[in-house]
């Protein structure tokens, strides 16, 4: 792990490795990953508290991903504040580190095969990755729902905007909280134990979607949480777990991964829709 690696990057790891961690430091392992917003700010015995562990195994956690310390891996976390703080610098920022670390200037069909690539790259780790016995019982969440909820927040919005779309083309009662007037509260209000929520957040995760997900969960429906790990905070609150990690270039993470599996997820959905129609229905029902 270089200086210059992320906390998503880092995050990845932690998943990968997870099961192999001693169980104190997979203690650190969920904290961090449930206080990665505050890491910045707290010192080693604040984390070692939260995690109920000695700040040794802090340090020793650390060291595992090939920091120096906790001082090290730290400053991976404020570095992603700073571009949270100032979005449009830090998409400036990225840019200008493009042109500054390529060794000429880059032509535009040279970054739209970049792009391909990761998103490509992107897929084959979804296909090798893919999870069956969870995208069936996705599916089977969402045949039996009364109405389906979805959310997600700024990068993910318009994965979220897709999937209600696509499944207004079902039967199902279908809910995009948009939290249009800051009225996500509102819009939730009346989710209950035969509803799904379909969550969809990534890292830095969405304050709104978590919110959304904590309210299901206290509502008794079921939530249905994309996402790229196990440890993070959404997953907490899932029914049932997809997860998907996107591939990047340029610092820029696609959205082609996901777009694909929420396509699958309705288009299995819709199938098993049909099928449930056509057993139901008596012979010569459609005929003219």
């Amino acid at each position: 792990m270089t200086k210059s690696s992320g906390v998503e990057q880092l995050m990845q790891r932690i998943a990968e490795q997870f099961d192999a961690l001693p169980r104190q430091q997979q203690n650190v392992a969920r904290y961090v990953e449930e206080q990665r917003a505050n890491i910045m700010l707290q010192r080693v015995n604040e984390v070692a508290e939260g995690a109920g562990v000695h700040a040794s195994a802090v340090v020793r956690f650390a060291q595992r991903f090939d920091f120096s310390g906790y001082s090290e891996m730290q400053a991976v976390f404020r570095s992603e504040h700073t571009a949270q703080v100032a979005p449009a610098r830090s998409y400036q920022q990225r840019i200008r580190r493009v042109i500054e670390d390529g060794p000429e200037q880059m032509e535009p069909a040279q970054m739209a095969l970049r792009f391909i690539d990761a998103s490509r790259a992107g897929l084959d780790d979804l296909a090798g990755e893919f999870d069956a016995k969870s995208f069936e019982d996705a599916v089977d969440l969402l045949v039996k729902a009364d109405t389906i909820y979805v959310v997600a927040v700024r990068r993910a919005f318009s994965i979220a905007s897709y999937i209600a779309y696509a499944l207004q083309h079902t039967h199902k009662r279908v809910l995009l909280v948009n939290g249009l007037g800051g009225m996500y509260r509102e819009q939730m209000r009346s989710i209950g134990k035969n509803d799904v929520l379909i969550a969809i957040s990534f890292p830095p995760y969405g304050k709104e979607t978590l919110y959304c997900a904590r309210i299901a969960s206290q509502h008794k429906a079921k939530v249905l949480a994309i996402t790229e790990s196990g440890m993070g905070p959404l997953a907490r609150h899932a029914s049932v777990l997809l997860k998907v990690r996107e591939g990047s270039a340029f610092a820029f993470r696609a959205l082609t991964s996901t777009i694909c599996l929420c396509q699958a997820l309705f288009v299995a959905l819709a199938y098993k829709l049909e099928l449930t129609v056509e057993e139901t229905t008596p012979p010569g029902e459609y005929d003219d």
